[in-house]
Formats: C-alpha cells, structure tokens, sequence
C-alpha cells in the first residue's frame, strides 16, 4: 500500500515536502520513485531513488530544486520540493520503480499565487 500526503497550495517560490508511507512489501529492497501528472497528461517521472538512498535521479525540469529521500525504518520516501513553479501543480504519487504496485490517491500539489 503507498499513502502520499503533504500536498496543499503554495505561492510560487514556496516548498512542501511530500511523505510516502508503504506498506505491505520489503521496502528496503526497492529502488522508490516519485511521479506526478496533470489531467490529461500521461504520468511523468520525477525523481527516483536507490534501495540505500545512494543513488538519486531527478527529472530536468525539477533538478536543482527537488530533493527525494528515504526512511527505511519507517518503510517512507519524501519528496523536499523547494522554489516550487506552477509548472509543478500536478497529483504527486510513489511507487515502485521497476515493479510498480497498484497507485496510491496520491497528493494535490497547487502552485499559484
């Protein structure tokens, strides 16, 4: 199971962080992705990061600016997003890299002044 939560509406420039609990699976074994996606726009690949937290790769579009994250002992990735454009307004969600569980509700993040 992956619950997202810490989206909300922020001024542009602000920051959220983004919280994704799972459950359910070995968490510490999985390579962790965030993901975001707008209506009527396929889902797009944000950041994603390795099993030990080693290992980050970030979308152009959000490099520099988002940093992902991970907790294995609370089985929970994050996602600090910060000088946050209303390009970035979307529904974030987590997931599995390779082998991706059914989606979560995922969070609402709302960038506008």
């Amino acid at each position: 199971q992956l619950v997202e939560s810490g989206g909300g509406l922020v001024q542009p420039g602000g920051s959220l962080r983004l919280s994704c609990v799972t459950s359910g699976f070995t968490f510490s074994g999985y390579i962790m992705s965030w993901y975001r996606q707008t209506p009527g726009k396929e889902r797009e690949l944000v950041a994603r990061i390795d099993s030990t937290g080693t290992i980050r790769n970030y979308a152009d579009s959000v490099k520099g600016r988002f940093t992902i994250s991970r907790d294995n002992a609370k089985n929970t990735v994050y996602l600090q997003m910060n000088s946050l454009k209303s390009e970035d307004t979307a529904v974030y969600y987590c997931n599995r890299y390779s082998t991706p569980l059914n989606w979560g509700q995922g969070t609402q993040v709302t960038v506008s002044s």
